[in-house]
C-alpha cells in the first residue's frame, strides 16, 4: 500500500459517512417539515407545540441517548482507523529498512541535490515502479520543504536535523517540476523546484543506474598525443569502502582510451597508473566518481621530469646571483 492508497482510502472513507450522515439529517428534517406542516384540515393536539412555547420534549430520552451511543461508535472508530492508517503512513511497510533505495536530499537556496546509498549524486530524482523508497531530508542554508505533490510527500529540511519519509510510485512517466519547496525560504522559491522521473519497474532503474557508473578513462602524453603503448595496469581503489578495487591491463586500452562500467559505488578513488619499463613515470592521482565521468591523465617521461628539476635548480641558482649582486651593490 502507498501513501497515496493511504490517503486516498482516508478520504472516501470521510466522504461515504459524511454523504450517509448528511442524507439521514437532511431526510429527517424534511419527515419533521412534512409531517408537523400547517394545514387547513390540522386538528387540535395538546402535543404540537404553540407559538412562543420552548418545547420540553417527551419520553424517557430513549432517542436521545440512541443517537448519542451511536454517534459516538462511529467518531471513535474512525478516529481510532484513521490513527493507525497514519500510523503506517509514519513508519512504513515492513519492506522499508530492508528493500528500500535511500536517497539523501538537500535543500540549499534554491536548488535540490540527491545522494544515493551508492554514491550515485545525479541532478535529478529517479527512482522504480513499485519500490519503496527512503528519503532523509536536510538543508545547507535556511528552512525547505521537500515535497512531491503526486506522491503525498512531504519533508521539512532543516539545517542541521534530518528529516525521514518514504514513498512508492506507482505510474512510471517523467513528470517536470513535480518536486517542489513547500516552504516560503527566499527570492527563490517560486522556482525551487526539480523533475521527478519514475522508471518502469527495478531492471530498467539497475539499467539506469550502470549508466550513470561510466567511467571513461584517457591517456595523453605531453604532446596530447593517445598512449597506445608502454602502460602496464591501471588500479582504482575507493579511499572508504572496502571490496570496491578494480585493476585494468594495458591491453584493454583502446586508441588510449578505456570505458569502465562495472563500478556500483560512488566516491573518492584512488587511480594508480603503472608503465611498461623506462618511457614514462607512473601516476597516483585521486578523482571523485559520483556519475557519469571522462578523466585524463597526462603521462610524463622521466627526461622531462629531469629537465623541470635542472631548469627549478637553474632557476634557483639565478636568483641567489641576483641576491649576491643585489648585497655588494
Amino acid at each position: 500500500m502507498t501513501r497515496v492508497d493511504v490517503f486516498e482510502d482516508i478520504f472516501l472513507v470521510f466522504l461515504a459517512l459524511g454523504t450517509l450522515v448528511g442524507i439521514i439529517v437532511v431526510s429527517y428534517t424534511l419527515y419533521n417539515a412534512y409531517k408537523y406542516r400547517d394545514t387547513e384540515d390540522r386538528t387540535d393536539d395538546k402535543d404540537l407545540p404553540a407559538l412562543g412555547e420552548l418545547p420540553t420534549g417527551g419520553g424517557s430520552g430513549k432517542k436521545l441517548f440512541v443517537s448519542f451511543i451511536l454517534s459516538a461508535i462511529v467518531v471513535i472508530a474512525l478516529i481510532v482507523w484513521t490513527y493507525g492508517m497514519l500510523l503506517y503512513v509514519e513508519d512504513g511497510p515492513d519492506e522499508l529498512d530492508e528493500d528500500a533505495i535511500e536517497v539523501d536530499v538537500q535543500g540549499s537556496a534554491f536548488s535540490w541535490s540527491y545522494e544515493y546509498d551508492n554514491g550515485l549524486e545525479p541532478n535529478e530524482l529517479v527512482v522504480p515502479a513499485d519500490e519503496p523508497v527512503q528519503i532523509s531530508v536536510t538543508s545547507t542554508d535556511v528552512w525547505h520543504t521537500f515535497g512531491i505533490s503526486q506522491e503525498r510527500v512531504k519533508a521539512d529540511a532543516i539545517p542541521g536535523e534530518h528529516d525521514e519519509t518514504w514513498f512508492i510510485a506507482e505510474d512510471p512517466g517523467e513528470y517536470e517540476n513535480a518536486i517542489e519547496c513547500f516552504e516560503l525560504c527566499g527570492a527563490g522559491h517560486s522556482s525551487m523546484d526539480d523533475d521527478f522521473r519514475v522508471l518502469e519497474d527495478q531492471e530498467a532503474y539497475e539499467e539506469w543506474v550502470d549508466e550513470q557508473f561510466t567511467l571513461d578513462i584517457t591517456l595523453e602524453d605531453e604532446d596530447e598525443e593517445p598512449v597506445t603503448e608502454g602502460v602496464d595496469e591501471l588500479t582504482l581503489v575507493h579511499q572508504e569502502e572496502e571490496g570496491h578495487e578494480y585493476a585494468y591491463d594495458g591491453d584493454e586500452f583502446e586508441n588510449g582510451s578505456i570505458t569502465i562500467n562495472e563500478i556500483d559505488q560512488g566516491g573518492d578513488y584512488d587511480v594508480e597508473i603503472t608503465p611498461e619499463g623506462d618511457e614514462f613515470e607512473p601516476v597516483e592521482e585521486s578523482i571523485v566518481f559520483t556519475g557519469p565521468s571522462d578523466e585524463t591523465f597526462t603521462l610524463e617521461s622521466p627526461e622531462d621530469e629531469e629537465d623541470d628539476e635542472e631548469n627549478n635548480e637553474d632557476e634557483g641558482d639565478d636568483e641567489t646571483d641576483n641576491d649576491e649582486e643585489g648585497g655588494e651593490n
